[in-house]
């Protein structure tokens, strides 16, 4: 271990000893690419993620989520205490990231969105992938009222994916999924259907001793729906992916995931009330003994070198971002 990392895994020590006291940090990731995407250079690849789970081994105790939720209600957590998630569901989840996992013994609970399984696409997967293939140095939205973009180099095609994103990111579901469609219609392109898991690889996640969580069945803004959908949602998705798996989903993750703008207290009774055991936020800061579990708020450093990734992951525990 490196002085740097020895120095932080002291102070995080410190910070979070075991028992009540103890501070649980848990990470969010989404995909790990094979190789860096020039898109999204800043995105973890399979060599970042190798290298994140080596600091992580060094500087924490990584465990199950759902043993360090029932260890939060107790007050028995380990000193440094970490858990892994994904979200979403993405196919590299299963052929990148759980090679890396299982090379260093890690756990992770992945949160997946049903409904994409088996050739899905998330909408902001079919802008970034419209965008990605469209012809041309500009892309002439006008007759949609979202703009012109120029798409000449990787870093204009990336602006023109941020603010296409923001755009539709809390539309109502069904005008959002025609908005995103008729974008890739005029991109043009052969958009791929190979970018969520397979019900295969989430059963081979779970055959890999990984834990499924649920994360709804289309990832909708819950806060945007009616009481009867945001329950459906919510409750197919486990259902589905037990189903799949063949083991009980008691984990859940809000989809965004920003406390009182993406979901509501409303959701959160919701989520109790179907019997989840706890639920994950994007809040950033840690849980400690006396948090309610069912808003666990989560938080991922981005850093390249093991001293900025600890300390940042140390800031964030003493909640000094």
């Amino acid at each position: 271990m490196s002085p740097a990392l020895s120095v932080i895994r002291v102070c995080s020590g410190a910070a979070s000893p075991s028992g009540r006291r103890a501070r649980l940090s848990t990470l969010i990731f989404h995909r790990v690419y094979p190789q860096p995407d020039p898109l999204f250079p800043g995105e973890v690849d399979a060599h970042r993620f190798d290298l994140t789970l080596g600091w992580l081994k060094q500087l924490f105790n990584v465990m199950p989520l759902g043993e360090a939720v029932d260890r939060l209600k107790t007050g028995t957590l380990p000193a440094r205490p970490a858990c892994i998630t994904f979200d979403d569901g993405y196919a590299d989840n299963e052929s990148v990231a759980l090679p890396l996992l299982r090379k260093h013994g890690l756990h992770a609970t992945f949160f997946v969105s049903s409904g994409y399984l088996d050739g899905g696409r998330m909408w902001n997967d079919t802008l970034i992938e419209a965008v990605r293939q469209a012809p041309g140095s500009q892309l002439d939205l006008t007759h949609m009222d979202l703009g012109v973009h120029p798409i000449s180099t990787p870093q204009e095609k990336r602006a023109a994916i941020d603010a296409l994103i923001g755009a539709h990111k809390y539309l109502p579901p069904a005008k959002r999924q025609h908005s995103v469609d008729a974008v890739a219609e005029h991109a043009g392109g052969n958009l791929p259907r190979d970018l969520m898991m397979t019900s295969a690889q989430v059963r081979a996640l779970s055959a890999a001793g990984m834990t499924v969580g649920a994360h709804t069945v289309t990832h909708p803004i819950l806060s945007s729906l009616d009481a009867e959908r945001a329950r459906s949602e919510i409750a197919q998705a486990r259902e589905a992916l037990q189903a799949i798996t063949g083991d009980s989903v008691d984990l859940f993750a809000y989809p965004n995931g920003k406390p009182e703008k993406d979901y509501l207290p409303a959701h959160v009774e919701m989520v109790k009330a179907l019997g989840f055991r706890a639920a994950v936020s994007t809040a950033h800061g840690t849980a400690r003994f006396g948090d309610d579990v069912f808003e666990l708020p989560r938080f991922t450093p981005w850093d390249r070198t093991p001293a900025r990734f600890g300390l940042r992951l140390l800031r964030n525990s003493v909640g000094a971002l």
